[in-house]
């Protein structure tokens, strides 16, 4: 047998890799991110040879894996991911976690030695099958390549099927693990031509279960005042239209969270942003508890309106059916997309309209949105003064990556609402900090200009991500504000360790940072600054690093004297 006919293994490795990865690009992916190694040859040849797939080259597996998570929720198709055998997979696992977590369509492809190599103390070799077990929609092993046609074809609807996985009802990651042996390079007479006969698989068609809920279940929860509470998710225009005509028709106050897609644009006149302080006031919050809640999306990021709703009879509306009910209040889950039930919602005369509950909500969130506006001119420049001059001034076809942890709490409380619209991006499903610089890239790489704004503990989480930074359209915003200061908010702060232990600052330089990964870098302390960084992005010449510095003891007084004047004064 010569070494480049197609039954030589290095040849059957390049058609069996041809076949998955055909089956894959028919079912929607056009990107694979893929980092070096040797027992993945055969699938970066194959991938070469892929004129609809495009590929990108990351070194750093963990870094590929929240790039891949950024360009997947910014292109809502799938993303493949590649590597070599042995550990290099493990890196992908907080990527996969927050995947897994928010729904995002990954498509995970490990290379592998082959079973005989398995259990006997061969290098580079380990059990992967099961390294991402819990977090994967399915989790297949196809075994070592073979030249029959079957198993091609077998192959090619695997590719088909993991695509329409990842990408359907419950959108998540989907493994598929390769063993393949050596040779791995095949000669140049080797051809990959598609076996004759073969068509492309057709990928399963998205199905959603929308059939309304029975009146009866429903009218026994909606009596009395109720709302909407919008929690994060990828919640799109449809949606969008769909919530306004219901919460207008029904008179629903809509709590909006800033990673719900629906807190900026199309429906102010329901929308509340300002609930986080709003609750602060106990009057308040007692005044405004609704007898039951309907849901979309996950858990809010704040923690004080999650308190304030447990106890409150819960609908959950999610067409993948997760159980995102962490009060444990759910008492029915309509497996529907969110704009068909709000349609339905809004004619089945299940609600009665009561004008003066949605008006008592209105006025209270001009109440504080006053309050905030005045404390703010009084309050020196910080975080409070930076989100509100981004969420004023981003153009509406720009978006923004805010990383967790403190700054997303605080986008949560200073950002109010506005007409235009701005998507916000974050790593919510597990809420880690790592990834940021990575996830930011993604998003810029699919073609969607996207800010960062990321804490520096969060930037050293993921400096590998720095590496990608030419791939940024907007800037990234880092708050220096001395490690991390969300412990100064929590029972933490009075540990006489906090600072060691709990804060963890860093010395850095941000901009000897910079400069090493061969980004701009810029300083700024005020609005004068962030106005100079506006501008330039404006000009097509905003990339680079900003370093925001925050006086971190002196912002969380302000932050905590505001909460002090909203639970003070009386209620509107």
């Amino acid at each position: 047998m010569s070494a480049g006919t197609p039954t030589d293994q290095a040849c059957v490795n390049l058609r069996w890799s041809l076949a998955l990865l055909d089956g894959l690009v028919h079912g929607g992916m056009r990107d694979l991110i893929l980092s070096p190694g040797s027992r993945s040859t055969p699938l970066v040849l194959a991938a070469t040879r892929e004129p609809d797939l495009t590929l990108t080259a990351i070194v750093d597996e963990r870094s590929a894996g929240f790039f891949a998570l950024g360009l997947a929720r910014a292109t809502r198709r799938p993303v493949g991911l590649l590597c070599t055998s042995g550990s290099a997979a493990a890196h992908w696992l907080p990527a996969v976690i927050e995947a897994a977590e928010w729904g995002v369509p990954l498509i995970l492809l490990s290379a592998d030695r082959p079973p005989e190599l398995h259990g006997w103390g061969a290098n580079q070799t380990i059990e992967q099958s099961d390294l991402f077990a819990g977090f994967v929609r399915e989790r297949h092993d196809p075994g070592p390549a073979v030249a029959a046609p079957a198993a091609l074809k077998a192959l090619r609807a695997l590719g088909a099927r993991a695509a329409a996985v990842a990408g359907g009802r419950r959108p998540g990651p989907v493994h598929i693990n390769l063993p393949l042996r050596e040779p791995l390079v095949p000669g140049p007479d080797c051809t990959a031509a598609p076996i004759a006969g073969a068509t492309a698989p057709t990928p399963p068609a998205e199905t959603h279960w929308d059939d309304p809920p029975n009146p009866a279940d429903l009218s026994r929860l909606v009596a009395g005042h109720g709302l909407i509470c919008c929690g994060p998710g990828d919640h799109d225009q449809r949606t969008a239209e769909a919530l306004h005509r219901c919460a207008t028709a029904l008179a629903l106050p809509v709590l909006v969270d800033p990673l719900s897609g629906l807190r900026f644009g199309l429906g102010a006149k329901t929308r509340i942003a300002r609930y986080d302080s709003l609750l602060r006031n106990a009057t308040a919050a007692a005044r405004l508890r609704p007898d039951w809640v309907i849901r979309l999306g996950r858990a809010p990021v704040s923690k004080t309106l999650n308190a304030w709703l447990a106890g409150v009879p819960t609908i959950l509306v999610d067409p993948a059916e997760r159980w995102c009910d962490p009060t444990h209040d759910a008492r029915l889950q309509i497996g529907a997309r969110p704009e068909r039930f709000l349609a339905w919602l809004a004619e089945a005369g299940l609600v009665t309209a009561a004008p003066d509950w949605l008006a008592r909500w209105q006025a209270s969130e001009r109440h504080v949105a006053a309050l905030a506006e005045a404390h703010l001119a009084e309050a020196p420049w910080g975080e409070a003064h930076l989100i509100r001059t981004l969420v004023a001034e981003l153009p509406a076809g720009d978006a923004l990556f805010c990383a967790n942890s403190l700054p997303i709490r605080q986008l949560d409380t200073w950002s109010g609402t506005r007409t235009a619209p701005l998507a916000i991006f974050g790593n919510r499903g597990a809420s880690g900090i790592d990834g940021q610089a990575s996830t930011l890239a993604g998003l810029n790489a699919a073609g969607l200009p996207t800010w960062g704004l990321l804490g520096d503990l969060s930037l050293c989480h993921d400096l590998s991500g720095l590496l990608l930074g030419q791939r940024f359209a907007r800037p990234l915003l880092v708050i220096n504000n001395g490690g991390g200061r969300i412990f100064d908010y929590l029972p933490q702060r009075a540990l006489p360790e906090l600072a060691a232990y709990w804060r963890t600052p860093l010395a850095l330089d941000l901009g000897d940072l910079a400069r090493t990964f061969g980004l701009a870098y810029q300083c700024i302390e005020d609005d004068a600054g962030l106005g100079q960084v506006l501008a330039a992005a404006r000009r097509g010449d905003g990339r680079g690093l900003v370093e925001v510095r925050v006086d971190a003891a002196r912002s969380q007084a302000h932050q905590e004297a505001f909460w002090r004047r909203i639970a003070e004064q009386a209620a509107p």
